[in-house]
């Protein structure tokens, strides 16, 4: 199925339609029952929230909170991104900021909508390719900061170029191939490369916020890298307004350029962002209405929606939209992790349809052999007739005959030793209190023992299963960081086979720190096609068959877009029958979908 790009337009009355968080605690069916019945005896917080804990605050970080009920028909409810108090809102470095730095203050060039594979025009009006290595943008006309001064293309240009000046910036390696940048008025603006990154470009397009640059001009390095960017002034349809120990408060911009501009207007006066500290506490206040979104994972779907009426993306399972895929990284630097025959013998020995069934209620769906997020965007490079030849399926029997001839013999106590005759064990490294994790891990423990590999569950803390994962001190570990829905699988590939680092940190991806010759070159191939393009599908059916053939780690679930909403004070979610946005919150998303759900969700009428 071919999937072309595509640029939307925002005219007249057309209203159309990420880091990754999620809650790990699961519940079985039968709390969710007993929660059910005892919700409302007070499990979560009132809607009408006030802030009377604002003098206990931290004062040096944290902004005191004044006394304010909001009226619920003005004011949402969001949670399952906030993870800690407030304390940065820095877009240079968006993997510290609360939720909604990027998205609501501050903007991008354009959004991306993942469901429809559409590049939607926001800050740039259009973007085009002028030549094979010039790309020009036309900024729309009246676009302000939020602070009344006029969004030019100097503030793009800005953007970009300090990244040049400083190279700790997430986003300075694109000088590694981006050449100049010229701006003959306010709202051109032309990028020259050196070399054309066709599929990293359009994936920054809608990554890298446009910051002001009368403001971040006068900045010091340390203030722009370390500073926590307090009442920060952006482009966005929200403004900063409060926070306090479990919430953010954003207020909507009714001077934003986008209400003239695209003839949209935000629903919601108020966005209270909150921090929910447990799976149970979201869970009771979405059943009372004091949650309006989650972006959690709840189990016992089925239940609230047929007692509660909540609204899920689909109707049935999986409920939820596949978001990213959980993979199991296989260390190839250990023995005997470095026999490939071993890594496809367990790709073998695996199956997701029961993690899926025992763990997840059906909420997620098993993964395809090579990992890929079923979108738009990506289905046009999976190669069917590479997966065919290489891929794998459930098959113990298969798993153990390939074992057998590796040589890995089965003793008369039901475990192999390898090659060499040592006997080995593998450890399954998961976060402790990732317990849908912690669960899984166990199952696929059990289901690598079925066919004689020792294999062990092992939950160490976060920091230690981080450490072990980026420095390659771990068996197998489970990890997701770098795998969500994007307008390319390049991304995918790139943090697959990210280059291994030879005297530091594996941070970046490719914990098992694989590697063949030309394995580089053919991302950085891959790269320079065009999308969706006979070249660009070519490079990547190699590099899935390198994948397939070498197994450095195995794609078990798709992991998803946790979204369950309440219908008591706010209504018209999107949904499969109404497709209009992707409905993320989580960090470094909202341009993917959440701020446009905020302009078509409207209060209850019966409020």
């Amino acid at each position: 199925m071919r999937s072309k790009i595509k640029f939307f337009k925002i005219k007249g009355n057309n209203k159309p339609k990420r880091g990754i968080f999620r809650m790990r605690r699961l519940l079985s069916l039968l709390l969710v029952l007993m929660l059910i019945m005892g919700a409302l005896a007070g499990c979560g917080q009132k809607s009408q929230e006030t802030s009377d804990k604002s003098n206990q605050q931290n004062a040096n970080t944290q902004q005191v909170a004044q006394e304010t009920t909001y009226q619920r028909n003005e004011t949402v409810y969001f949670g399952g991104g906030l993870w800690s108090p407030p304390s940065n809102w820095n877009p240079l470095t968006p993997w510290n900021a609360v939720t909604g730095t990027v998205g609501l203050i501050y903007e991008t060039l354009f959004n991306y909508d993942p469901l429809k594979n559409e590049f939607i025009p926001w800050l740039a009006e259009k973007g085009e390719w002028t030549s094979d290595n010039t790309y020009q943008i036309a900024l729309r006309d009246g676009l302000t900061w939020q602070d009344g001064k006029p969004l030019t293309s100097e503030d793009v240009k800005f953007t970009f170029e300090i990244a040049k000046q400083y190279s700790e910036i997430y986003y300075s390696p694109i000088w590694q191939w981006l050449q100049s940048i010229e701006t003959p008025d306010n709202k051109t603006v032309i990028f020259k490369f050196s070399t054309v990154n066709y599929h990293e470009w359009t994936y920054n397009l809608y990554q890298i916020p446009i910051i002001p640059k009368h403001i971040w001009a006068n900045k010091s390095k340390d203030d722009l890298l370390n500073g926590a960017n307090e009442k920060a002034i952006g482009s966005g349809p929200y403004l900063f307004d409060t926070y306090s120990n479990d919430r953010m408060v954003y207020k909507r911009n009714d001077n934003w350029w986008g209400i003239k501009a695209m003839n949209m207007t935000p629903a919601p006066k108020r966005i209270v962002y909150l921090i929910v500290p447990s799976n149970n506490v979201a869970l009771g206040m979405l059943m009372k209405g004091e949650l309006d979104l989650s972006n959690f994972f709840l189990p016992g779907i089925k239940t609230l929606k047929a007692n509660y009426g909540i609204t899920t993306f689909y109707d049935n399972p999986p409920y939820m939209i596949p978001d990213n895929t959980v993979f199991m990284f296989i260390n190839t630097t250990k023995s005997p992790l470095n026999n490939v025959e071993l890594r496809r013998a367990m790709a073998y020995a695996i199956n997701p349809k029961v993690i899926a069934e025992k763990v997840y209620e059906n909420q997620v769906e098993p993964a395809n052999p090579l990992g890929f997020v079923p979108a738009k965007a990506w289905e046009e490079y999976y190669d069917k007739n590479v997966v065919n030849k290489y891929g794998y399926t459930y098959d113990p029997e298969k798993a153990k005959s390939i074992l057998d001839a590796a040589g890995f013999k089965l003793g008369s106590d039901g475990v192999r030793t390898a090659p060499d005759g040592k006997r080995f064990k593998l450890e399954i490294s998961v976060p402790y209190g990732w317990t849908d994790w912690m669960e899984v891990a166990k199952i696929v423990a059990d289901q690598l023992k079925a066919v004689g590999i020792d294999a062990e569950a092992k939950f160490p803390d976060y920091s230690k299963y981080y450490e072990d994962l980026t420095k390659g001190t771990f068996d197998l570990s489970f990890n997701n960081f770098g795998s969500q829905v994007t307008s390319t699988p390049w991304t995918l590939y790139n943090w697959l086979f990210n280059k291994v680092q030879e005297n530091g940190p594996q941070n970046n991806g490719n914990f098992g720190r694989f590697d063949v010759p030309g394995l580089q070159d053919l991302i950085a191939k891959f790269n320079q096609t065009k999308l969706g393009s006979p070249e660009a599908k070519q490079a990547a059916a190699q590099l899935e068959e390198i994948f397939l053939k070498n197994m450095p780690a195995i794609p078990l679930w798709y992991n998803g877009l946790w979204f369950q909403a309440s219908n008591a004070a706010w209504e018209n979610w999107p949904t499969e029958h109404d497709p209009y946005a992707y409905p993320v919150t989580w960090g470094g998303r909202w341009q993917t979908g959440g701020t446009m759900m905020l302009m078509k969700i409207k209060p209850k009428a019966s409020q």
